[in-house]
């Protein structure tokens, strides 16, 4: 049916022509490639030839033209922004929708530069189809494989290869099978299940919708009878049943059902399914749809399930066919594609979304980076805005997950930042990893703070630090530390003592040694990013070995309060000297931060130079 058929249909039926249009293929596509190869030029010429723009669209753009000799200026029929119009590139993904007589067709017009890497992500991750624009006159830039490589990553199965401005080569039929015998070899190696090369001029609008006179020995199709054919993604018999639980409806007492889409796979009424995590089994009594009730449902239809049994299921649970189970993981190997100004924090927890659950999670650590231009594996300890990087996760609850090539739906997820509830990164997870391999049940970490180091270094103008006061007693210790805390505090800083009569911690004796948990709470404090002041004596080399360790000699500022023992014996009030108490054992520091003596000082000029010793070590 052409287009005056079309309009014919609409005087005579409407209703008709909307059932038809209803009936048709949706194709989602994205265009992505190097800065001016000409993406923005080829969907307005797209649209324009294929009249998608309206009257009203089509004389703003013509308004807005400004390029030499052309009536339009087809670029701006996608550069909405007027950042974008007068910069002449593309910021932010730019979604158009037409329709042919074939399809319904969603077009996502991506950035090119390096730095948008995380829009040109964003705008492909729901494409069937890549358009990768290549200049002619340029050849295969680095931009073009990091473009096919990420279009490969999102599993977008098909890549179209636009050969643009061949006009300005004279239709070189040379030039073309140079770029598409080494462009093919590159993409090869990706995974896409097909590849197509069109020789085109996106501004002369050759082999766009019409074929070019201009290059009779290409004898394929346009771009528009590739995007009318391409096979389309389609349910397979043997893909495996995913239906993640959206909500639960009980309008009345009469009626029960789990609303959601389904992921992949398709569902009869009668078939045994599972519930996970509990891996309860019942039997599907009765699909529902607004339509009525249906006999069975495929992806990605949404339906409301009806069970058979009066089983516990809720938000976030996954029903799937026993026999084709997913994987059932709380740690994972994932490509993350990171979206924040923030820098991804090893230390801070996350919320992670996938599908309909939502849980707490941790990058346990960076396997590796990619290299934008080169495309290899690189050493990483972290990744900042638009890098993308194989990582390790560690969630607080069960996934039930697929490989990403597998099934998008399942594999896909994003991370969200608690504090802000920013999308800060977008995952795909990993058939397999060394890293990740091994799954014991339970997370491999602890429990994670919404908070991180870094966040309260910021928050808190300071690094978390420990200061061990050690010595003999009646050295003052105990003094010397209310000392220093109220020097940090006159400037600015936020420190806490500990000392065996706080009540904080017991055990410590006439004496004052350590405290078993003396290490965890050194840690808990310094990772809280305070200062904190412990005043024991701690007699013991290696209880002292045991703090450093537990918080890291970069946070541990050991001082050695060296009163002579003569002055100690003066100022002691606990008895710590008695016979009673059978020999003193001390064992002094060999290496220490700092020292202090009351017999040479007095508390004030000790704590002075104390602090002026620490400042520092705690604000670098």
């Amino acid at each position: 049916m052409n287009s005056e058929q079309e309009r014919a249909l609409i005087e005579r039926d409407i209703a008709e022509f909307l059932k038809r249009h209803q009936e048709k293929e949706l194709l989602r596509f994205v265009t992505v490639g190097s800065v001016d190869d000409g993406k923005s030029t080829l969907i307005g010429r797209l649209l324009h030839d294929t009249h998608g723009i309206y009257e009203d669209q089509l004389n703003a753009v013509r308004r807005a033209s400004k390029q030499e000799g052309a009536d339009i200026d087809f670029s701006l029929v996608t550069d909405g922004l007027r950042a974008e119009r007068e910069q002449g590139i593309t910021i932010d993904v730019a979604y158009r929708y037409f329709a042919t007589e074939k399809r319904k067709l969603i077009i996502a017009d991506t950035p090119g530069h390096v730095q948008y890497t995380r829009n040109m992500a964003t705008g492909a991750s729901t494409a069937h189809v890549a358009i990768t624009l290549i200049d002619a006159r340029l050849g295969v830039l680095q931009q073009s494989r990091r473009h096919a490589f990420i279009a490969s990553l999102l599993g977008i199965p098909e890549l179209t290869v636009c050969v643009n401005k061949m006009d300005l080569v004279g239709f070189d039929r040379a030039v073309f099978v140079q770029i598409q015998k080494e462009f093919g070899a590159f993409c090869g190696k990706l995974g896409f299940t097909g590849i197509t090369f069109i020789p085109v001029s996106a501004l002369g609008g050759d082999n766009v919708v019409a074929r070019s006179t201009r290059a009779p020995w290409y004898d394929g199709p346009t771009l528009l009878q590739h995007l009318e054919t391409v096979p389309l993604p389609t349910v397979q018999e043997d893909d495996a049943f995913r239906y993640p639980v959206q909500l639960v409806l009980r309008p009345n007492l009469g009626y029960r059902a789990f609303a959601g889409q389904l992921a992949s796979g398709r569902v009869r009424k009668g078939d045994r399914v599972m519930v996970l995590p509990s891996k309860k089994t019942t039997t599907v009594a009765g699909i529902d749809s607004f339509e009525g009730e249906l006999a069975a449902a495929f992806a990605p239809m949404s339906v409301a399930l009806r069970l058979e049994d009066e089983i516990d299921v809720s938000r976030g649970d996954m029903l799937v066919h026993p026999e084709r189970a997913p994987e059932v993981k709380k740690r994972f190997a994932a490509m993350l594609v990171w979206m924040s100004e923030r820098p991804l924090d090893l230390e801070k927890s996350y919320f992670l979304k996938h599908a309909t659950q939502l849980v707490r999670a941790e990058v346990e650590g960076v396997e590796h980076a990619v290299d934008m231009e080169h495309l290899d594996p690189v050493e990483a300890k972290h990744l900042e805005l638009n890098d993308i990087g194989k990582v390790v996760v560690s969630c607080h609850k069960p996934l039930f997950f697929d490989p990403y090539r597998v099934c998008r739906a399942t594999g896909a997820f994003v991370l969200i930042d608690p504090i802000s509830n920013n999308t800060v990164a977008a995952g795909m997870i990993q058939a397999e990893s060394a890293g990740a391999a091994k799954d014991t049940g339970a997370a491999q970490l602890g429990p994670h703070s919404l908070v991180s180091r870094g966040e309260r270094r910021e928050r808190l103008e300071q690094t978390g630090a420990i200061v061990w006061l050690t010595g003999l007693p009646g050295a003052g210790k105990t003094e010397l530390a209310y000392a220093i805390e109220r020097r940090l505090f006159d400037l600015s800083r936020v420190a806490v003592v500990v000392d065996p009569d706080d009540g904080v911690t017991t055990g410590g004796g006439p004496r004052g040694g350590s405290p078993p948990h003396a290490p965890e709470l050194a840690s808990r404090f310094a990772d809280a990013g305070l200062v904190a002041i412990f005043a024991f004596a701690s007699p013991l080399a290696s209880d002292r070995d045991a703090v450093k360790e537990s918080v890291g000699a970069e946070r541990f500022f050991e001082v050695h309060v060296a009163t002579p023992i003569e002055r100690c014996k003066e100022r002691d009030q606990r008895g710590s000297y008695d016979a009673l108490h059978g020999p003193l054992e001390y064992e002094p520091p060999d290496a220490f931060a700092a020292r202090a003596s009351l017999a040479e000082n007095d508390v004030d000029t000790l704590a002075r130079e104390l602090v002026d010793v620490l400042l520092p070590r705690i604000t670098r």
